[in-house]
């Protein structure tokens, strides 16, 4: 059975209070799912073409259940706390193992 990530990038965020508010109702979901924050800010180095982006990464023990948790009602209730205020590129990626 594949891990699965999430790999999500912003490329802006112009109310940072909102993305507290966000982080705030998706973390417990993210938990309850088994998901573990792999990155999630920090410091970022780009190279090649690569942008220094806020980056968040997550496992999940399970590809499907990293598909599941983002189609999650309570997870999509955080996502829209973002609505206007956030653009992130969001990727769900299968893992090699």
């Amino acid at each position: 059975m594949a891990k699965g990530y999430w790999v999500v990038t912003y490329k802006w965020v112009t109310d940072p209070e909102a993305l507290a508010r966000y982080g705030a109702k998706a973390t417990p979901v993210v938990l309850g799912a088994g998901g573990r924050f792999v990155a999630r800010g920090g410091k970022v180095t780009a190279r090649e073409h690569g942008v220094a982006e806020r980056t968040v990464v997550v496992e999940f023990d399970d590809y499907d259940v990293a598909v599941a948790t983002y189609a999650d009602e309570e997870y999509q209730a955080a996502v829209r706390i973002l609505d206007g205020v956030a653009e992130r590129d969001f990727r769900i990626v299968e893992g090699p193992e």
